[in-house]
């Protein structure tokens, strides 16, 4: 899968832009604050249905209106497929494939795999597990229409489950109805359970390959699922905690509150390692994320790096552009200097000015 083209209207800064893709390596190169983060977000949106920043539709849509839209036409074995997202500040937002209107965001989840780098991704083992689990999900969300559907259900019943608690702060009998939303998260939150499960075993037997020679043949790098509760003992640990929920008005046991550990020998890097093994472990986290995609699908993953360059050592930065081969990759940067000196081939260039991009020839951008 390719992205061929994406067009915008009323997109953050942008007014109208259409921009084509090679099935290479193209580079988005410009200051800092001009939009080439932005048409990374419009691509990762029309895949996903969610900003990677985590931003609401009304501030995405362009300021001073109040609806915007993005059209991206992929291609697959010579078969080109089109998504129409359009976002309304006051309203959910539409999407059609093909002309065609979904009824559900998840519909569209899978049918082009991102694999999205910034540097953010660079502390996502020192920070707190929300970030873990977001990557965790997100991936599954598009490899798993199950997991996805799963996921679904059971973050409506937590957040139904807890304006239950509150709730039976003025109305006590309510306590009764617990019984029933408990059944369904059981349910929904075993299955998610299962599912990373497997996900940290496959992560598992790719990334032990990649974090070995991206350390020198020094680290090897596991990955450890921590369950809030075992499943087994869910049903147990959700009745035990239910007066204390209610005293906190929150549910304080399942999934939600996951966490994955990065162990290098038997030390947990994400209290104890050095700020260059949680880089490398991060990076060898989103390398592994390609791999898993491809032996999943069958098929590439589009792959978006965010100004992630200059956040890296010449050694992390070989690694990485080496890593890309024939994967279609598309990189924000603030100049180029990292890809000449690399003499890293350069299949299509723009440079982004105020919301403006002009596409380069490859002579010219090495040039600058």
């Amino acid at each position: 899968m390719i992205i061929k083209s994406i067009e915008l209207a009323d997109y953050r800064n942008y007014d109208f832009l259409v921009m084509k893709f090679d099935r290479g390596t193209n580079i988005l190169y410009g200051d800092n604050a001009q939009g080439k983060t932005n048409i990374l977000e419009a691509i990762f949106l029309s895949a996903t249905t969610k900003s990677h920043r985590g931003s609401k539709d009304r501030e995405i849509v362009h300021f001073d209106r109040e609806e915007g839209h993005i059209r991206t036409y992929l291609e697959k074995e010579g078969v080109e497929t089109r998504i129409d997202m359009h976002l309304r500040k006051s309203r959910s937002k539409g999407i059609a494939i093909d002309g065609q209107k979904i009824k559900k965001a998840a519909d569209l989840m899978g049918l082009c795999n991102i694999v999205f780098f910034s540097p953010e991704d660079l502390g996502i083992i020192k920070n707190g597990p929300a970030e873990r689990r977001r990557f965790v999900d997100m991936e599954l969300c598009q490899l798993d229409s199950f997991y996805l559907y799963n996921l679904n259900h059971y973050n409506r019943i937590i957040n139904q489950r807890n304006r239950l608690l509150k709730d039976m702060y003025m109305s006590p009998d309510l306590r009764e109805t617990l019984d029933i939303w408990d059944m369904q998260l059981l349910s929904f939150g075993s299955r998610i359970m299962e599912r990373r499960i497997l996900f940290v075993e496959q992560l598992n037997e790719i990334i032990y390959g990649i974090h070995k020679k991206l350390s020198g043949d020094r680290e090897e790098l596991t990955i450890r699922y921590e369950p809030d509760v075992d499943i087994g003992e869910f049903e147990g640990k959700l009745r035990a905690a239910r007066d204390r929920d209610i005293k906190a008005r929150m549910t304080s046991a399942g999934p939600h509150r996951d966490d994955f550990s990065f162990l290098v020998g038997d030390v947990d890097i994400r209290k104890y390692g050095s700020q260059g093994q949680q880089r490398t472990a991060a990076l060898s986290l989103k390398l592994a994320e390609i791999e898993l995609v491809k032996k999943i699908t069958g098929d590439n993953p589009i792959l978006l790096l965010d100004d992630v360059l200059s956040e890296l050592d010449s050694n992390r930065q070989n690694y990485l552009l080496n890593s890309i081969g024939e994967i279609q990759t598309i990189i924000t940067c603030t100049g180029l200097e990292e890809f000449v000196n690399h003499r890293f081939e350069l299949n299509r260039v723009y440079k982004v000015e105020e919301g403006s991009v002009t596409c380069m020839s490859t002579e010219n951008a090495e040039q600058e």
